[in-house]
């Protein structure tokens, strides 16, 4: 797949060759600048920050990095190159040459996981619209645009293929994309998570380990699916996926390690008296993205999730790879899992195979975050600190699948409603921790300096030192004058 950089969107896809997609797409890229400068990063889009873009689809594609102003970033749409003569994996398609247009029979399924996963990109950019008025160092503003740079470009990867497969209503689907806003009353974003405010640079990091982490297993299980264009777009969506990632399991370390110096410091142990962020508080946090993570999931025991694996639509994470996997058309098996009792007592319950694959994707999701919880307890036992960080139990706070129907604490008990109100700040972020982090939201915009209340990273970024200038502010721009 040769990639046309030098064309009004930049791709792999031979958009040249088609002209009524590319006429209709270029009609769609105004509306989409005009989302960008109302619904994107406030206040910063005239400065020239060191992103990174991508130029061809190789792994060396990603080597491209230069100072860009992000309205100018050249976002396209880039399709790993599928394999010759590929098939169909798993389901009921086993072994059918896999689809490179819309199976007529599942189109509307198509066309709703599309819009869903599209829905998340834009989402993303308008909750964290306001976090770089108080960045911690250039390094994490760096950061934090390169994240959203890269959500508006997996939109037009979903935009695109909504417009060239889907007709007049795929257009009419990618309209109602830029037309939803994250948290509003009337026209939210179609997934809770997607919704929930992201005010303070905390939250974005537990949102990048936690919420963007899903998407790993989203894409994952996409870009398995029969449906070529979907998993080729979701493939090359997961490189991209990694930094946030990154960013997030990262950020939340150089909390806990600034946490920890700042222990030695402050008397008795207070880092709250020395503008720190005490550790049970950051559990807290936590404990509130990882459990809002897990409700995108879905169901445990879901007919759409059985509906989709038996069409070929979405595979396991990882299905034709993993080799713990060996049943791939998953008719006969049952996975293990718990239902609530009448009284909120967990029971035990077998769920069909494929009705259970939320569950599947959920559980390697799961073990998968524990990983870099681990990273964070490796740093407090080195210091000789008696603290551990832990994963709340899935029962935990929970408002889609089978445990909404009563109150848990994060040890995974039933809790009555008088002991949820009671215990609840001691288990989520409370208005006095967020008026807390609020108050260590400074910015702080000076070359190798950062706030006090996180470690500088160990490494910058393309072999840049932390003092470099990852961000050149314009200097006619009347807020960066403010600044």
């Amino acid at each position: 797949m040769n990639v046309d950089l030098n064309s009004k969107i930049p791709n792999n896809v031979g958009l040249a060759d088609d002209r009524k997609l590319q006429k209709a797409l270029e009609a769609w890229q105004p509306n989409f600048i005009e989302w960008w400068m109302d619904m994107g990063p406030d206040g910063f889009q005239t400065d020239e920050i060191f992103l990174r873009t991508a130029v061809s689809v190789e792994p060396s594609g990603w080597a491209h990095f230069e100072h860009v102003k992000m309205p100018d970033y050249r976002w396209g749409i880039f399709l790993t190159p599928a394999e010759q003569d590929r098939m169909i994996g798993f389901g009921d398609h086993i072994g059918d040459k896999a689809w490179d247009k819309v199976p007529g029979d599942w189109r509307t399924e198509l066309r709703r996981i599309i819009v869903t996963q599209g829905d998340t990109e834009p989402a993303s950019v308008e909750q964290q619209r306001q976090l770089g008025k108080s960045a911690p160092s250039l390094y994490d503003l760096r950061n934090l645009f390169q994240v959203n740079v890269e959500e508006g470009r997996h939109l037009w990867a979903m935009v695109y293929l909504l417009h060239k497969y889907f007709g007049r209503d795929g257009r009419e689907e990618a309209e109602d994309l830029l037309v939803r806003r994250s948290g509003h009353v009337d026209n939210p974003r179609i997934l809770g998570a997607f919704n929930e405010p992201i005010s303070d640079w905390l939250s974005f990091y537990c949102f990048t380990m936690f919420t963007d982490r899903d998407g790993k297993y989203q894409l994952g299980a996409l870009a398995e699916s029969g449906f070529t264009p979907l998993a080729s777009s979701c493939q090359f969506m997961l490189t991209e996926e990694a930094h946030h990632m990154f960013v997030g399991e990262t950020g939340i370390r150089r909390i806990v390690q600034r946490t920890v110096e700042l222990m030695k410091e402050a008397p008795d142990g207070d880092v709250s008296t020395a503008g720190g962020i005490p550790l049970e508080l950051v559990q807290r946090y936590v404990n509130r993205w990882f459990s809002v993570s897990m409700d995108l999931f879905g169901g445990e025991d879901s007919s759409n999730a059985a509906t989709y694996f038996a069409g070929g639509l979405k595979g396991r994470f990882r299905e034709g790879s993993d080799k713990k996997i060996t049943d791939h058309v998953a008719l006969e098996g049952h996975y293990g899992a718990f239902a609530p009792g009448p009284d909120g007592t967990p029971v035990s319950k077998e769920i069909q195979l494929r009705r259970a694959m939320n569950l599947v994707l959920r559980d390697g999701y799961e073990v998968d975050c524990m990983r870099g919880v681990n990273t964070w307890n490796r740093i407090l036992k080195k210091a000789g600190v008696d603290f551990e960080f832990t994963l709340p139990h899935y029962r935990f706070h929970r408002t889609q699948g089978l445990w909404t129907s009563c109150n848990y604490d994060p040890q995974g008990n039933p809790v009555d409603d008088a002991t949820w109100e009671k215990r609840k700040d001691e288990w989520l972020p409370s208005e006095a921790d967020e008026a807390y982090i609020a108050s260590l939201m400074q910015p702080c915009y000076e070359p190798g300096k950062i706030a006090g209340w996180i470690a500088p990273p160990k490494h910058g970024i393309n072999h840049q030192g932390f003092d470099f200038e990852y961000v050149k502010f314009d200097a006619d721009d009347p807020y960066v004058r403010a600044r």
